[in-house]
């Protein structure tokens, strides 16, 4: 069987993603190893990012660059748009809090900036690229003039910041990386002016990243070449996500008995009432359901017709530091979502030690693929949902087993490659790769 190079074409062959990936790595160690390798420059471009207002919007991505920018490597700036609105007040319900973001923070010694682009409710979908494009174009090249440059735009979720992020790279002829990340590629495609815009925007991107095979796969159905498609999981942070003192975490938090706990936004996709009417089904538990959102009070209102109000407690938004506290106390993490990227709050129950029951998203088996990881319900029903965790708890796996599973999901086998993938794109770039044109 022929093979291809590590550095380029044997035999007539291409050589596949990992393999350019472990040639870029070799290559950066070698420079840093006679102390010439030059830290790359990101752009961060999405408006999934966290701010003051929202410390928990897009934590997924900021984890992945605050563990990239640690490893010495990497310098970013992050533009996080949000969009417009002019009134403050939180009668206006969510709108309020995009108004309340400031224009500038620093957040774990990374400068980000929030600058304003239009939105059209309902109506400005199609054209919400063009609008984010028109609105931070003129704040990319201020950045610029001011002496902050960059070697390439990283952009996360494909619509609308990912097409934008294109445009803008044109512009000021830029490469960009693409990350798929969820409902970019598994939903908005169900529109056809979106998905016509995406198919444009992955053609253009000098490199995509999807965070599961799952989602590679929705990508490349798209009619993407899935050569330029790497998957990237998320990580999980080892260190701050341990298995702890669970009697004494437990006695604080006036639990007994086994323990259910959900984490997320508080959206009907997630399907905590399912987990709710699941809980039914099962006597003497408790759940957890850490989150706010829109559903909040049709969830309370279930709990009160099922007459759980005693078992179920609904915490509100736990910080993130404080979330590995109520992963240690629970028996398991029920995640009952409709669909997924790669969900860190798995990633997060798993290095706790903590085991997980989810219903079949894509994805999902990509995690929990060992009988310590934790049970996929046959199906997304509360019934489904019951069984699984009978099976969980007649099967019992260790806590230390579990955590095992996550001691292979850590961020360095992440920071490693994605590195890798923004120097091969800085390479092709420097050698006179361009950006595609605006459509």
């Amino acid at each position: 069987m022929k093979t291809a190079s590590v550095n380029g074409v044997a035999d007539g062959v291409m050589p596949s993603a990992e393999e350019k990936f472990d040639a870029a790595r070799r290559s950066a160690g070698s420079r840093a190893e006679a102390g010439g390798e030059r830290r790359i420059r990101l752009l961060v471009f999405t408006s999934l990012y966290p701010n003051a207002v929202q410390p928990r919007h897009g934590v997924f991505v900021e984890e992945r660059l605050r563990h990239l920018v640690d490893s010495g490597r990497i310098t970013a700036t992050v533009v996080a748009p949000v969009p417009w609105f002019p009134f403050r007040h939180q009668r206006f319900g969510a709108y309020s809090a995009f108004a309340r973001v400031p224009a500038h923070e620093q957040r774990h010694g990374i400068q980000i900036s929030h600058p304003r682009y239009p939105v059209i409710p309902k109506l400005g979908m199609n054209i919400a690229p063009w609008l984010m494009y028109r609105a931070l174009l003129p704040v990319l090249r201020e950045l610029q003039a001011s002496g902050t440059d960059f070697d390439l735009i990283d952009a996360h979720y494909f619509y609308p910041d990912g097409v934008a992020a294109v445009r803008l790279g044109a512009a000021l002829g830029k490469p960009v990386v693409i990350t798929a990340r969820g409902t970019d590629v598994t939903w908005i495609p169900h529109y056809r002016r979106p998905r016509a815009q995406i198919q444009w925007a992955a053609g253009r991107a000098a490199a995509i990243v999807a965070v599961s095979q799952a989602l590679k796969d929705q990508v490349t159905a798209l009619g993407v070449d899935p050569g330029k498609i790497t998957v990237l999981r998320n990580g999980v942070d080892l260190d701050r996500f341990e298995p702890r003192d669970r009697a004494v975490i437990r006695a604080k938090l006036s639990l007994t008995g086994p323990v259910w706990l959900t984490v997320g936004h508080l959206v009907a996709l997630k399907g905590v009432h399912i987990v709710i009417a699941a809980l039914a089904r099962v006597p003497d538990t408790t759940l957890l359901i850490v989150g706010e959102g829109p559903e909040q009070r049709k969830l309370r209102g279930l709990v009160e017709q099922l007459g759980l109000h005693a078992r179920v407690r609904l915490l509100g938004a736990i910080s993130h530091a404080d979330l590995c506290d109520y992963y240690n106390a629970a028996d398991v993490l029920v995640q009952a979502s409709s669909r997924e990227g790669m969900p860190n709050v798995v990633l997060e129950s798993l290095a706790c030690g903590t085991p997980v029951v989810a219903t079949p998203f894509a994805g999902v088996s990509e995690l929990l693929d060992t009988p310590e990881a934790g049970e996929i319900a046959a199906q997304r029903s509360d019934e489904a949902i019951a069984a699984a965790w009978l099976q969980l708890r007649d099967r019992a796996p260790t806590r230390a087993a579990t955590r095992g599973v996550a001691e292979r999901l850590g961020w360095q086998p992440v920071v490693e490659a994605q590195h890798a993938l923004y120097a091969q794109v800085s390479l092709a770039a420097a050698g006179g790769a361009t950006p595609g044109a605006e459509p």
